[in-house]
């Protein structure tokens, strides 16, 4: 979602008009998830995937129509056996795909500026709000919002702000998108979660494609070293930070490590993962990993326990570090280090 945000915000930076496609709701398989963006613009260019296949074709053909009028349209599919040989799919679900256009400057682009600086930033909840108005089956208009700390920040959202606040407090704390029924339409109602962080240990090789594939599925990447050589932007292209630090005994010195923190232990020795790992066992990270053999990690382990480190507190760390699938290379660790990190965010998130 984060890359659908920031192409979101680059395109509205540049005055570039654009379609927002939007699963709002689904019903039994279906390819992605309620929430699921892509972004449409005037060369017909699809920047992420609501799924794929003839689906996403019809999508993309209906949005040329869609940003030409400013109409906007709620497109139903159904994925049942009755229609997959028509549909090249065999999800077996049904789905609705709400296409809008968003032109800089109107209240929907302030709207959605917003909600794509809140999915980019890193300190805070906020809900986007979307509301359709139907009438006869048709949209009859589309009105959005960003609620934050109780109260609607901006957009041209024709609903009460308290009522807002009260649809959104009887849904609890949601794990993703959201529809709460109206007399004339529904209030798509879609937390947004500030982006989960990754601090890498180490700027050696194996950090570089951890660091390069963590952000392609949507953390931020803090990268730490000693060494300046190594922890520089020309190794870390795709870093949001760079910190060199002097010494690893103070690796997390200044470093605001909450439950989004996902901590990457990928030094260049034992000793420098020994003190970075028991420096991470004193935050409330979601995740603790460290590279090395189960040899090491039992050696380090051992000595930790010696300082008074307690067994339970062990159990926090993965290591050896990444899921089994045999890697070698650095590529390959790095490939089994990222799934791990997903897997304990999706578990995380849905806890």
């Amino acid at each position: 979602m984060n890359a659908i945000a920031q192409t979101a915000a680059d395109l509205l930076r540049a005055g570039t008009p654009f379609v927002l496609a939007t699963i709002v709701s689904r019903h039994g398989s279906t390819p992605r998830t309620a929430g699921t963006r892509m972004i449409v613009t005037g060369e017909m260019r699809a920047l992420g995937t609501i799924g794929g296949g003839l689906m996403e074709a019809r999508v993309l053909a209906k949005a040329r129509e869609v940003l030409a009028s400013g109409v906007p349209v709620l497109m139903p599919f159904d994925m049942t056996h009755s229609d997959v040989a028509g549909m090249d799919m065999i999800c077996g679900g049904r789905l609705d795909v709400l296409l809008e256009t968003v032109r800089p400057g109107t209240p929907a682009a302030l709207a959605v500026d917003a909600w794509s600086r809140a999915a980019l930033a890193s300190d805070r909840d906020a809900y986007f709000l979307t509301l359709i108005r139907s009438d006869g089956g048709a949209v009859a208009g589309i009105t959005h919002g960003v609620l934050q700390n109780g109260r609607l920040i901006c957009g041209d959202l024709d609903l009460a702000g308290e009522a807002a606040t009260a649809i959104v407090r009887e849904c609890g704390r949601l794990k993703g998108l959201q529809t709460a029924g109206l007399e004339d339409g529904c209030l798509l109602i879609e937390p947004i979660f500030p982006a989960e962080t990754v601090f890498l240990f180490g700027a050696g090789h194996v950090a570089q494609p951890t660091a390069r594939l963590a952000k392609m599925v949507g953390f931020r990447v803090v990268v730490v070293d000693d060494r300046p050589e190594f922890a520089d932007t020309a190794r870390f292209p795709e870093a949001d930070e760079i910190r060199v630090i002097p010494e690893f005994d103070r690796a997390l010195s200044g470093l605001a490590i909450d439950r989004r923190g996902y901590l990457v232990i990928v030094t260049r020795g034992h000793l420098h993962d020994r003190s970075v790992l028991r420096q991470a066992l004193r935050t409330p990270a979601a995740y603790i990993g460290m590279i090395g053999s189960r040899r090491k990690r039992d050696h380090i382990f051992d000595s930790l326990l010696k300082e008074g480190i307690t067994a339970e507190d062990l159990k926090r760390v993965c290591s050896p570090i990444g899921l089994d699938i045999g890697a070698e290379s650095c590529e390959e660790i790095g490939v089994s280090i990222v799934a791990e990190l997903v897997a304990a965010r999706a578990r995380n998130r849905a806890a």
